[in-house]
């Protein structure tokens, strides 16, 4: 039966150090190979943690790699070039999204978002920047969705 070691890790830059090796040694496959096959699936999310599941075969200790996409947030701040977040989303604001940004990210998060279009997949991606104090096309992102609703921004979609 397979074993499965679902972790997360940096993007590009896993080790054999902790989360990694401690669940890889006891299972015997080759750590470091496994870290570099991880690497080289996870260099797109350099500076981002990345979720990702190991299926291993203790009999030949083969391994398939399975590489999630990292959360919002992650990818929000990754465009943006900033830390974190606002400390008060509904004064402080850190930045702003275009709409074009906001449709990558989307498209990235596609197979974990819920909209079943993508402008319903883009207003997900509204509702973490809401929290996170992140604006979109320099509107606050209450009235970037009343804008969209109004069908001010339908030839993006």
């Amino acid at each position: 039966m397979a074993e499965v070691v679902e972790v997360l890790v940096d993007g590009g830059k896993a080790s054999a150090g902790p989360p990694l090796g401690p669940a890889l040694g006891p299972l015997g496959v080759n750590v470091g190979k496994v870290v570099g096959a991880i690497n080289e699936k996870t260099k797109a999310f350099v500076g981002m943690k990345v979720p990702v599941k190991l299926t291993i075969n203790p009999k030949t200790k083969d391994f398939e790699i399975e590489v999630g996409t990292p959360p919002t947030t992650a990818l929000v701040k990754k465009e943006l070039g900033i830390e974190s977040g606002s400390g008060n989303p509904l004064t402080t604001f850190v930045g702003s999204l275009t709409v074009d940004q906001a449709k990558n990210i989307a498209k990235m998060k596609c197979e974990s978002l819920m909209g079943a279009s993508l402008k319903n997949q883009v207003r997900e991606v509204v509702g973490t920047c809401q929290s996170m104090g992140v604006r979109i096309d320099s509107k606050k992102p209450q009235e970037f969705l009343k804008a969209m609703d109004e069908g001010l921004y339908d030839k993006h979609f």
